[in-house]
């Protein structure tokens, strides 16, 4: 089910102008489709806004815009401030509920390793994956189950266990999660070897990833 949101249509574009609106506590956007016959320009409230972007970043919304009518959206940009971290431009994209889309999902490790039982850590490498799924579709995360994971063992893409119609995008052996051995029980030249492979590792999966991503689009 969709969540409701108002948007209201704005006029102003100037630097000054949108300032004044983020001051009075809105925050500019636009939004895009091919339903629609060109942009459109609007601003939303920043609490309602911080509040989807806390809880459900990837819900689907129903965007309620005068003289346009409710528009089916996801958020598709967030522009902050670099500083502050601030919300200063939001994206919306129109879409069709009967055709696929892309969003990042956070990854969620449950059960209990045991090689963290061992005493080994327990090391996140991918904290989210990009998903291609029906918009009602979209999970809120997809679970990670480490249960089986030893000292040095890799829970890799192929790995997670995906709800129906959901397909992931990057490259199968991407490594997700790792179980590192205790750091007590390593040398100095042992902490640095093994910083260097969960550094390689993480590189490898991001590189896999990013080439997943670039030759699907």
């Amino acid at each position: 089910m969709a969540i409701a949101i108002k948007g209201d249509q704005r006029p102003g574009k100037t630097k000054g102008e949108l300032r004044q609106l983020r001051l009075a506590g809105r925050i500019p956007g636009v939004v895009y489709g091919k339903q629609l016959q060109a942009p459109i320009a609007l601003s939303v409230e920043e609490r309602e806004l911080s509040a989807l972007l806390r809880t459900t970043p990837n819900a689907v919304l129903e965007l309620d815009i005068p003289a346009h009518g409710k528009q089916t959206v996801m958020i598709a940009e967030v522009q902050r401030d670099p500083l502050y971290q601030t919300l200063l431009h939001i994206d919306f994209q129109g879409i069709n509920m009967n055709e696929k889309v892309r969003a990042n999902v956070r990854i969620e490790a449950i059960g209990d390793s045991s090689g963290v039982r061992e005493g080994g850590i327990l090391q996140t490498i991918l904290h989210e994956v990009e998903v291609q799924c029906l918009p009602g579709d979209i999970p809120d995360a997809l679970e990670a189950d480490v249960s089986s994971l030893g000292i040095g063992e890799n829970l890799l893409i192929q790995d997670l266990v995906l709800p129906k119609g959901i397909e992931v995008v990057a490259e199968p052996t991407s490594v997700v999660l790792t179980v590192l051995a205790p750091q007590k029980e390593l040398t100095e030249e042992e902490k640095e070897a093994q910083d260097v492979e969960s550094m390689e590792a993480e590189s490898r999966s991001d590189h896999a990833q990013h080439k997943e991503i670039s030759t699907s689009t």
